[in-house]
């Protein structure tokens, strides 16, 4: 994603179809473009407030009550820390599942695991395990970890999966 304007060109089309009913995204807020409606006017809050200020500013330039966005705080790999114990099951890697349920508290949550770019999501899972992999074993840990508890444990996935359930 290397600009707004793709992003946005390809939700417009996707809206000409008068038989959608909702439309959402699935993007990581973490190197989200910088020149999308309210990167530039995030307020200094916590990361929660922040990608709502974004996901607000976005939901508003589209315009269209079927579009529902959601950043993912801060990547993908964030659920992957929820799924701590999951991935432990996957990779027998000793210590592994204790320095992601460790870094999972002093975050506050799996959501809030810093988004810095030496110690990112992504960043420390594979210096914590180097045969980690990002398309295989993650999806995997998400999925036996299951829907409910992944949403107990994200507040913000919680609120987005309500709305679209609504």
């Amino acid at each position: 994603m290397s600009s707004w304007a793709k992003i946005e060109r390809e939700i417009r089309l996707l809206l000409r179809n008068s038989d959608l009913d909702v439309l959402t995204t699935l993007f990581d807020f973490y190197a989200f473009p910088e020149d999308a409606p309210g990167m530039d006017s995030r307020p200094a809050a916590d990361p929660y407030q922040r990608v709502e200020h974004v996901e607000n500013a976005i939901a508003e330039c589209v315009g269209d009550r079927r579009f529902v966005p959601h950043l993912i705080l801060h990547e993908l790999e964030t659920w992957v820390f929820a799924a701590a114990e999951q991935l432990g099951w996957l990779l027998p890697d000793p210590g592994l599942v204790a320095r992601l349920e460790a870094d999972v508290v002093d975050a506050g949550g799996p959501e809030l695991v810093n988004d810095h770019p030496a110690t990112a999501p992504s960043k420390r899972l594979a210096a914590y395990c180097a045969t980690f992999s990002k398309t295989n074993d993650g999806p995997l840990a998400i999925a036996d970890l299951g829907i409910e508890p992944l949403r107990a444990q994200c507040p913000h996935l919680n609120r987005w999966l309500s709305v679209l359930d609504s």
